[in-house]
């Protein structure tokens, strides 16, 4: 059972030993809404929850609302999640008094029996103004994901479609990223948003849909020549990624391509591919830049993505400037060098072999991809060294995988050695190899080593799994 739905059915117990909403519920939380509802009846029994009668010609809930007694917003909640329907309905509109129990009657709009759903959709569309629907916005859109809960998102969408500019503007920095989503749809269909203002959206937001969609409608909106400075720095200066691609990618347009050389070694792959397409676009190869910029390996302008630069518009012959960026005294040099010499298919296990002892991390990792193909070409003992705790973790971390990844005996010796190493996550990550490992082809039929191997690692396996595991191996369990 879903962890979520259990939190939601603890919520309900709270509300039905005295608890409060605000007590019980994150009212803040869209997706607390969805839980509580579902959570009610998972965890809840229908003996538990209150039970629809009528006394003195009114429906009550028994052991929640008392004879003559006053609707609790607690008893509320708790009926609006009841298993039976006429429950369900019977407390809407007593809960349009309680404003926190609207996202309740929004997730009722989406109700699979027909009268409770046409019930709370009719309230809704009376209550819903500019201020609820801010309130609602995150509960709505995330309701509307569901089967029949395109309705409220519907009506929001109508309802913020009329709304003023000025009262869009807290949704364009909601929390929430489907409701920031919405709202710059909304203003870019209304242009209720500048080019200029487009574009300091997408350069600001963290979200990769809002950055698209305000980067496009900046630049579709711009005017020439005097508005493109204005909307162009922005997205050249994002910290996102796509952001700096559409900014790069419209150079074209305003006919400033040669600004597209300062992005040939950005950060971002995506940036790079768009600096390279303008400049092709007006007849310029980028290839003989990167490689002048390899080759000036003293050079402090050498930046990282100019040298995986060269591997993606390349050939393979440039890998002979790349070997000499090896050396580098720049890691995030090194480690590029290593992935653009990956990148062009080219190997040297003798060369590449010494970088796993690097410093930097992060050339290691790139040394280790590089070199995972050809792991049985590296000497077994040269590489067990290299698990001893006095290495560091980066280089321990490249030779367990490296001794993985031959398989065999090999992978088994070094599994075993690592399952009582004081690094909690290598550790882990030993014993899962020793759980996951079968005899491989090469490994000798009966070999005793193999069983005092597994012996070591008995703590992993019951008793019938090890003894299928030797048999395997030719130890007749």
């Amino acid at each position: 059972m879903r962890e979520d739905l259990r939190g939601g059915g603890d919520a309900a117990r709270r509300l039905m030993r005295g608890g409060t909403l605000r007590e019980s519920v994150d009212v803040t939380a869209p997706g607390a809404w969805l839980d509580l509802d579902a959570g009610t009846r998972c965890w809840i029994g229908r003996d538990e929850l209150p039970t629809l009668g009528e006394v003195e010609g009114r429906r009550i809930w028994r052991g929640i609302i008392p004879r003559r007694g006053e609707l609790t917003e607690a008893g509320l909640a708790l009926a609006l999640c009841h298993h039976d329907g006429r429950v369900r309905e019977a407390a809407l509109r007593p809960a349009m008094a309680y404003a926190d129990l609207l996202p309740l009657v929004v997730v009722r709009a989406a109700d699979w029996a027909a009268p409770v759903r046409e019930c709370a959709r009719a309230l809704l569309a009376e209550a819903l103004d500019m201020g609820t629907a801010v309130a609602l916005a995150p509960v709505i859109l995330l309701v509307g994901r569901r089967d029949r809960g395109a309705f409220a998102a519907e009506m929001l969408t109508d309802v913020l479609r009329r709304a003023p500019s000025d009262r869009l503007t807290p949704l364009f920095t909601a929390h929430d990223r489907a409701v920031r989503r919405l709202a710059y749809r909304l203003a870019i269909e209304e242009r209720l948003l500048s080019p200029v203002e487009l574009a300091r959206a997408a350069a600001r937001d963290g979200d990769a849909v809002v950055q698209s969609l305000c980067a496009d409608a900046a630049w579709t909106t711009a005017v020439p020549e005097a508005s493109y400075d204005d909307v162009l720095e922005p997205l050249l200066a994002a910290r996102n990624p796509r952001a700096r691609s559409a900014g790069v990618t419209a150079l074209r347009r305003a006919g400033r391509p040669e600004r597209a050389v300062e992005f040939l070694g950005d950060r971002s792959a995506l940036v790079r591919a768009c600096a390279r397409y303008v400049l092709r676009r007006h007849g310029n190869d980028p290839a003989p830049l990167h490689r002048a910029w390899c080759t000036a390996t003293d050079d402090p302008a050498l930046r990282p993505g100019h040298v995986i630069g060269l591997a993606e518009c390349g050939e393979r012959t440039d890998a002979e400037l790349l070997w000499p960026l090896l050396s580098h005294p720049a890691p995030g040099v090194r480690a590029r060098a290593v992935a653009a010499l990956r990148l062009l298919d080219v190997s040297d296990v003798r060369r590449l072999r010494p970088l796993l002892d690097d410093p930097a991390p992060g050339v290691v990792r790139e040394t280790t991809a590089s070199l995972l193909p050809s792991a049985e070409r590296l000497p077994e003992e040269w590489l067990t060294e290299r698990l001893g705790t006095e290495r560091s973790r980066h280089t321990r971390v490249a030779a367990f995988r490296l001794l993985d990844a031959r398989g065999g005996i090999v992978r088994l010796r070094a599994a075993v050695a690592l399952l009582d190493d004081p690094d909690g996550r290598l550790r882990t990550w030993a014993g899962q190899s020793v759980q996951g490992w079968h005899p491989s082809a090469d490994v000798r039929l009966g070999d005793t080593e193999v069983g005092e191997l597994l012996d070591r690692g008995r703590h992993l396996f019951s008793d019938y799994v090890l003894r299928n595991r030797k048999r395997e191996a030719g130890l007749g369990g």
